[in-house]
């Protein structure tokens, strides 16, 4: 036999034996006992074996998928019991979680958000009022609207518009605060200059004509009727109504210039008019040139008066003068 053939025929014996699973076919090993003694004596020589170690490959086993799983099962155990321990403890120490303190400082700013918002120290019973001169502290108190309310839900901001929307406070600053008491307001309230009567109505009226309730009685102030034998629709007198500036402007003017005025009555065409001690009705119209409608209603009595008994005289137009009179008085 050629030395390759039974290199070939021993590996294949080998492999066969270490398989376990093939046996090798009965009377095999006398075919070749025969084969080799046989071996030479025809015509055909085959040449000379060769003393050669033949090269042996070895052969993995088959590999049990079972067995896989139970070795990758064994090498877990054995690397989950060989893992060091991620903290070390000392001995005698007690190991608090960082959780544990959050737990707890969350818990503790819940409480203390809750007595907050449900202490009745932080709601609003009262309030501490400045710079009152007609109004109350109650009325201040009443038109700030923060009554029963908590001192987090209240914002300055709004207060003071709600107090400024009222006629007769012109600015207000609201400060929020604690301790007792939370609120603190400090208005300045609108100075009235004249009385205006319309009817059964009565209110202040301040320099820039803003309306507002009249408070007291103050006997310093100019009075201003309008016209009660006015027929025409009259002036609406309410929350935000307003009074012509030019109306205000000229009755204080007036004032200035005739001092014995007391009382003036408006009229909407004729505009103001005074009814002179000496009988008659005088009108100036309105405006600020009431400095020169009173010096030519001045003239004109002065230059008049031993004459004539006026019935009415009409300065709105300085420049032109109206008057009417009853009789003359040379003419008696």
């Amino acid at each position: 036999m050629h030395p390759i053939d039974r290199q070939r025929r021993e590996r294949i014996k080998r492999k066969r034996a270490e398989n376990q699973h093939v046996v090798p076919a009965p009377g095999r090993e006398a075919r070749e006992a025969r084969r080799e003694a046989t071996k030479g004596r025809g015509w055909f020589t085959r040449p000379p074996r060769l003393n050669i170690e033949p090269e042996v490959v070895p052969m993995e086993p088959r590999l049990d998928p079972l067995a896989l799983r139970q070795n990758a099962r064994r090498r877990e155990r054995e690397m989950e019991q060989n893992r060091p321990a991620s903290r070390v403890r000392p001995a005698g120490v007690i190991w608090v979680s960082w959780r544990w303190v959050s737990g707890i400082m969350s818990i503790a700013l819940i409480l203390v958000l809750y007595g907050l918002l449900s202490s009745d120290l932080f709601y609003v019973h009262s309030v501490a009022v400045g710079g009152v001169d007609y109004l109350t502290r109650e009325e201040v108190f009443r038109f700030a609207g923060v009554s029963q309310k908590h001192i987090f839900w209240i914002d300055p901001d709004e207060v003071e518009k709600q107090l400024e929307a009222n006629a007769n406070i012109a600015d207000a600053e609201v400060h929020v605060g604690w301790p007792d008491p939370p609120v603190q307001i400090v208005i300045r309230e609108r100075d009235p200059v004249i009385t205006w009567e319309q009817g059964t109505d009565r209110v202040w009226v301040d320099i820039n004509g803003t309306v507002m309730y009249q408070r007291e009685d103050r006997a310093d102030l100019l009075r201003v009727v309008y016209d009660p034998n006015e027929t025409t629709a009259q002036i609406p007198l309410g929350l935000g109504s307003r009074i012509d500036m030019e109306v205000v402007h000229g009755a204080l003017l007036l004032k200035s210039r005739l001092p014995t005025i007391d009382v003036l009555l408006y009229h909407p065409i004729k505009g103001l008019g005074w009814r002179d001690p000496q009988g008659w009705m005088a009108w100036f119209g309105i405006g600020d040139n009431m400095a020169m409608k009173a010096l030519v209603y001045q003239a004109l009595v002065a230059r008049n008066k031993d004459a004539l008994q006026f019935g009415e005289i009409d300065v709105s137009d300085p420049d032109n003068p109206v008057y009417t009179f009853l009789w003359r008085k040379g003419e008696q």
